[in-house]
């Protein structure tokens, strides 16, 4: 059975929690006419409110992702599955071998290596022959890093690159309680396993590794350039490895030698400094409080739970701004602005997953399947339907 002939073109797999609810708030408002939508989740209850709030008369599908038969229907009733369900560790390594297996396509907001490893190992041959596209980090993590790198690029000749440098210009949001979960539970999968550690550090631990690597390649950035302090960008570790990845699955385009990290700017003299300071020190401080299980414990109580998130007023202030900055080996450096007036975690990523969802089903994208990246199943058709929806990705020469 082709796609074309399934029940819908799009099942949105939870939709009633946090981060869900922005994305089918962007498909209530802008899929167009004649997409064939439903929503799942384990509450039909909660999913016929949720229709109710929208306005909508999608089809409800009751499904829990723990039961593999009834994933296994629901990927074989559809064209694409997004799935906002994690930590995806946990709950979503079912649904994506589904979808491999089934040839729906796939889109999820995962940040965790383990997870994304494990997919490439388990379903990217399935889904090269079942012709499906399983492509993870269609949130803000990954698509201001994979698509601003990608599109740059592009614009600098499509020639190899010595360095890059994602630099977070502003950044205003809150956190989740699904992020954090994501990052408890990486940390204990990898507690007691040498190999899932050795994942999560390396940059090159979604492809086979380059056939050379350059000394000391890390995703470091802490100290001043210029007139102005930076610090490490938390997510940097993971995007570099999504990036990564697209640069093995284009041949290396980018280079087997590119240097790339990603850092957050802090601002000039002593307060920069001091902020730079402090956010390095934080994120090395949630990092080891999590990996210790009394003080684990400690902190499940006080950070935020699975499914909740900041209030609506902290969301509306919600922005960023994202520079990416490419040198070539030959002709002139580029940079990429990606930014938007959203909350990334929750608004801005809620327009990414929606909009890669409906990239899938409906674009005329390249042919490649199997476990993909943004930038390498959507690329330009994604950016510029995240242009349509008040996103910023430009490139023009770094001056």
């Amino acid at each position: 059975m082709g796609t074309n002939d399934r029940e819908h073109d799009i099942v949105l797999l939870g939709a009633t929690g946090f981060v869900g609810r922005f994305t089918a708030q962007h498909l209530a408002r802008s899929a167009p006419v004649g997409i064939r939508i439903a929503i799942a989740g384990r509450s039909t209850k909660r999913l016929q409110q949720l229709q109710r709030e929208l306005e909508v008369d999608w089809p409800l599908i009751e499904v829990d992702t723990a039961e593999n038969a009834a994933v296994a229907r629901l990927a074989a009733s559809t064209s694409v599955v997004a799935t906002t369900v994690g930590p995806y560790l946990r709950y979503g390594a079912g649904v994506a071998s589904a979808c491999a297996r089934a040839g729906a396509h796939y889109a999820d907001l995962s940040g965790e290596s383990i997870f994304v490893a494990r997919s490439i190992e388990h379903n990217h041959a399935a889904a090269e022959a079942s012709g499906a596209k399983i492509v993870h980090s269609c949130g803000f993590d990954s698509i201001p890093s994979d698509l601003g790198l990608g599109l740059a690029h592009a614009t600098a000749g499509g020639v190899p690159i010595v360095a890059a440098t994602l630099r977070v210009r502003s950044l205003r949001g809150g956190i989740s309680g699904g992020t954090i979960d994501s990052l408890r539970q990486q940390i204990k999968e990898a507690e007691t396993d040498a190999a899932t550690r050795r994942i999560v550090r390396d940059p090159y631990a979604l492809t086979p590794g380059p056939s050379v690597r350059l000394p000391g390649h890390s995703a470091s950035g802490w100290g001043r350039e210029g007139r102005s302090w930076q610090a490490p960008f938390v997510m940097g570790a993971y995007n570099q490895q999504i990036v990564q990845r697209t640069n093995y699955l284009t041949g290396w385009g980018y280079g087997q030698l590119m240097r790339y990290r990603e850092v957050m700017s802090t601002g000039r003299g002593a307060g920069g400094a001091i902020r730079a300071a402090a956010l390095g020190a934080g994120a090395a401080s949630l990092v080891g409080a999590l990996s210790f299980p009394p003080t684990r414990a400690l902190l499940d109580r006080v950070l935020p739970a699975p499914g909740t998130g900041p209030g609506d007023e902290a969301i509306e202030r919600g922005r960023f701004a994202i520079d990416v900055d490419v040198y070539p080996v030959e002709g002139h450096p580029v940079r990429a602005r990606v930014a938007a007036p959203y909350d990334p975690g929750y608004g801005g990523t809620g327009v990414m997953l929606a909009e890669s969802a409906l990239s899938l089903a409906s674009d005329d994208l390249p042919g490649r399947t199997g476990v993909l990246t943004p930038m390498v199943a959507m690329g330009e058709q994604l950016a510029d339907r995240l242009r349509a929806h008040r996103f910023t990705l430009s490139v023009e020469p770094l001056r």
